[in-house]
């Protein structure tokens, strides 16, 4: 009867001999491995899995649309890769991100629409399709990062591992929720984990091929994004290793160059790749520095948002984790990155250090966002199924032994789980042993359950909410029914600018407030949108009425960030007061269950809809109507 640990695994035996440095660079995965999960399993499910994590990003992919409401997505890389046909240049003109993904959009929209006209033409006339698609691309990379990460796992410590470690990416939440946006988190997964791959073999081959896997992904990892460079760290701990294992077999000085050679050659493919997916840092590198030198004081910045939290990025990322990985796959991680070492000093050296340095760095910076956690997503979920397969042996091994007695003589099999010779007569040895494989079985699947029950739920919610009417399309389905064309309305920056070209929007980043709160018109000035609700003020409602601005559209991801951090914006918060106060509410739309919500404002779940109190996609958006002035009658 088949044990626990071979349900995840041979790399699930507690007790089996486990790889060690004295082992030099065999991986549990080679060689004829007693208990390994079946290729006619773990393929199947494999499927299953890749099926179902690709059913997940495409699940609710055309949400919002024509209206790209992200606004990273509304900005960067699909609006940049069609300015290129536009620019007649493959010149992106912005290195704010790394271009790899514009690039990809751009060459998969010339073959889409027929050339760069037809993308143009498509982008004006249908945008729907045109964000589907990169949507779509995005999608289907955070699916093949599955594979990646399966193989990934498999080369180190077996399929069954692997296929857990690619079921927990397959339905956490941050994965999946930035796989429906045509942004770089989800599909630079891919290339990172095509980098871990090549740092596996580096592990337990150490041959060149390996080197080259590794340093092209990690050039194109860089390309997509630029803290997925933190892939560097597993490749440079799997090529110690392999210069220990060289020490030992030819000497510290063949060793040595060997390393050394290996290591020039994947720097060498990492830059060639990086430059081939982003050739503009060398042919304009003066704005590619530039651009690079003002995100990252952007990511130090740590008053630019208003309504950030301040509690620091530390403590914001843990508490990420709980949600956007989920705490069962969190808590695993961390027991996977103690007990890893278990298995041999190489195997923590390539997946521990990587997550710590990355959240000590990312900690530090002034603004954190839960899917800035993405780039270690692979290394936590390949720890925390190794340690549910080390806690299924350890369990396992628990019953078994309890189910026999504890004056029971030890078990043939190392781990405890093999059974012991049956004195002569025993006829209850076959029963007792099919007893404890289903008990084992079942164990398996309950530890697999949990690993991926908070994940799946919150990511089927996603899904569910992704594909009904977004709140803002909603809100202007009505008002184009109540308000005439070119009439004059207050919108704030809660949608793009195309969402209100039917009427004579009012120029909502344009301060006209002294510091005061009172009008200053002579001396005003456009802002960013991160200072827009600096620009309100009580005094503001007076001048819409004069001017005939009758109607007031506002959206909770606008006022939240205000009632966030009140002590910031204490004219914004009268001016929301004064609004409720004299103008009347003429719809309202919310994106919550009967019943519940509101949800408190934050730049992760206000966005990504995590909380189950969501029903649709969306923030609570309001239409008030003025009443004097202009606006009387």
């Amino acid at each position: 009867m088949a044990t626990a640990e071979e349900g995840l695994g041979a790399s699930a035996r507690p007790g089996a001999p486990a790889p060690t440095d004295a082992g030099r660079g065999r991986c549990v995965t080679d060689g004829d491995q007693r208990g390994e999960l079946p290729r006619r399993i773990a393929w199947p499910a494999l499927a299953i899995v890749l099926l179902g994590g690709l059913g997940l990003r495409v699940w609710g992919i055309a949400q919002g649309l024509p209206y790209a409401y992200n606004a990273d997505e509304a900005d960067h890389f699909v609006p940049r890769a069609i300015a290129m046909f536009e620019h007649h240049s493959l010149n992106p003109h912005y290195f704010a991100n790394p271009p790899a993904l514009t690039y990809l959009l751009h060459y998969l929209f010339a073959v889409s629409y027929g050339g760069g006209k037809g993308a143009v033409h498509a982008f004006a006339t249908d945008p729907t399709s045109v964000y589907t698609l990169a949507r779509g691309a995005s999608a289907v990379l955070g699916t093949l990062a599955l594979w990646l990460l399966y193989l990934t796992g498999a080369r180190l410590f077996g399929r069954g591992i692997g296929l857990l470690a690619a079921a927990i990416e397959a339905v956490a939440f941050l994965p999946v929720f930035y796989a429906h946006l045509a942004l770089n988190d989800a599909p630079t997964l891919a290339p990172a984990t095509l980098s871990l791959l090549g740092s596996a073999g580096v592990l337990c081959k150490g041959r060149l091929r390996d080197y080259v896997l590794a340093g092209v992904g990690l050039g194109l990892a860089c390309a997509a994004k630029y803290t997925a460079g933190i892939v560097l760290v597993p490749l440079v701990a799997a090529a110690a290793a392999r210069y220990l294992d060289g020490a030992v077999e030819r000497g510290s000085g063949a060793a040595a160059r060997h390393m050394l050679g290996a290591i020039a050659l994947a720097g060498l493919v990492a830059l060639a790749a990086f430059l081939i997916a982003n050739p503009y840092a060398v042919l304009d590198y003066a704005s590619f520095h530039s651009e690079l030198v003002h995100q990252s004081s952007l990511s130090a910045e740590s008053q630019g948002k208003l309504g950030a939290p301040r509690n620091g990025g530390l403590v914001y990322y843990l508490w990420s984790l709980s949600w956007g990985l989920g705490w069962a796959p969190a808590l695993a991680a961390l027991g996977g990155a103690l007990t890893v070492w278990r298995r041999g000093a190489r195997y923590g050296w390539l997946l521990v250090p990587a997550p710590l340095l990355y959240l000590a760095f990312m900690g530090v910076q002034g603004r954190y966002f839960g899917r800035w956690l993405l780039p270690i997503f692979p290394l936590l979920c390949l720890l925390g199924a190794l340690f549910a397969a080390q806690a299924a042996g350890w369990a396992a091994t628990l019953i078994a032994r309890l189910s026999r007695g504890a004056k029971a003589p030890p078990s043939v099999g190392a781990d405890g789980l093999q059974g012991r010779a049956a004195p002569a007569g025993d006829t209850g040895r076959a029963p007792r042993r099919l007893r404890e494989g289903v008990l084992a079985y079942l164990l398996v699947v309950l530890i697999a359950a949990g690993l991926v029950a908070q994940g799946l739920v919150h990511s089927v919610h996603a899904g569910m909410v992704l594909a009904r009417a977004d709140t803002r399309n909603i809100t202007r389905a009505w008002l184009v029914a109540h308000v005439p064309a070119g009439a004059p309305i207050v919108v704030e920056p809660v949608a793009p600018d195309a969402w209100g070209r039917r009427w004579n929007k009012y120029p909502s980043l344009l301060l006209r407030l002294s510091p005061d709160g009172s009008l200053a018109e002579a001396g005003s000035h456009v802002v960013g949108i991160e200072d827009y609700e600096r620009t309100l003020g009580p005094a503001l409602l007076p001048y819409y009425e004069q001017h005939g601005y009758c109607w007031v559209v506002s959206g909770s991801t606008e006022s939240g960030r205000a009632y966030a951090d009140p002590r910031a914006a204490p004219l914004a918060i009268a001016y929301y007061r004064a609004l409720a106060a004299q103008a009347t509410v003429v719809f309202r739309a919310s994106p919550y269950r009967r019943g519940q919500g509101p949800v408190p404002f934050g730049f992760d779940w206000s966005f990504d809809y995590y909380p189950l109190a969501y029903e649709r996609p969306g923030p609570e958006m309001t239409v008030y109507r003025l009443h004097g002035g202009r606006c009387a009658g």
